[in-house]
Parts: C-alpha cells; sequence; structure tokens
C-alpha cells in the first residue's frame, strides 16, 4: 500500500465504518417502539424517495438479500407502517409502500434522534458538517456506481 493515498483513503473509509457503527448503536436505542434501524431505514427510504418498490429491489438498493429484506418488510407490515400488495402486470411480484402510519412513526424516529444531532452539533460546528457534506456525497456516489 502507497503510503500517501492509499493509506489516506484506507483510513478515512475506516473512519467511516467506525462512526457508522456508533451512530447506529446509539440512533438505534433512541428509535420508539423497539423499531430497529433496518426498519427506520426503509421507512426513511420511503419518505425520501416515495413510490412503490418491489423487495428484490428495496433488497438491491440496501445491498441485502432478499430473505432480510422479506423479514423487514414483514416486521413493518405487521406494524400497518408499510403495505405490499401483489404487482398488477405480475401477481408472482409484490410491491411496497408506506402507510400513512410509517409516515408518522417516520416522523417521531426523527423527533426521537434530535438528542443525539444537537449532541453531534456540540462537538462538531454546522460549518464543519457543511464542508464534509459533499465529500461525502461525492465518495458515495462513486461507492454507489461500483457496486460489486
Amino acid at each position: 500500500m502507497k503510503p500517501s493515498g492509499q493509506r489516506l483513503a484506507f483510513d478515512v473509509l475506516t473512519e467511516i465504518g467506525i462512526i457508522e457503527q456508533l451512530a447506529r448503536n446509539q440512533l438505534e436505542r433512541r428509535l420508539p417502539d423497539g423499531l430497529k434501524m433496518a426498519q427506520f431505514t426503509v421507512l426513511n427510504h420511503f419518505v425520501r424517495l416515495g413510490g412503490e418498490w418491489s423487495p428484490a429491489r428495496l433488497a438491491a438498493a440496501f445491498q441485502v438479500t432478499k430473505g432480510a429484506m422479506t423479514n423487514t418488510l414483514q416486521r413493518l407490515e405487521a406494524r400497518g407502517l408499510v403495505h405490499i400488495r401483489p404487482d398488477d402486470s405480475d401477481g408472482r411480484m409484490k410491491l411496497v409502500s408506506i402507510t400513512p402510519a410509517g409516515r408518522e412513526m417516520h416522523k417521531r424516529c426523527k423527533q426521537s434522534v434530535v438528542p443525539q444531532l444537537d449532541d453531534v452539533l456540540a462537538a462538531v460546528s454546522a460549518g464543519d458538517l457543511a464542508g464534509a457534506l459533499p465529500v461525502l456525497k461525492k465518495l458515495r456516489a462513486h461507492l454507489d456506481a461500483h457496486r460489486l
């Protein structure tokens, strides 16, 4: 490994991985009603992008197995947070959408993490976060475009 650029890239990705693990753990502890991070991220996905998605497309988007996504969706459906229906154009397929209760739960989840966000802002300025965001988005876009 070259000591300059490659080491820097490795160190950055290592830090991102550690940050993700710490943030995920803290966030999941604050989510209401025992909601799990995987469930919240699916709700967040629907709030951000809308529409109906097949379980297979969701699994691909989240880079998890179809079985893992099916389990998450079943848990969300049992709580009334998503609706799963047969695809009219292909009876073998299903389509998933968020329900009004799912949107409300998403709002509750966002409110539940406000203390965590305030804590982050006390440690790292909004200006520093704003400066880091373009680089992180560029890195995410590159990694997303080069999925294996």
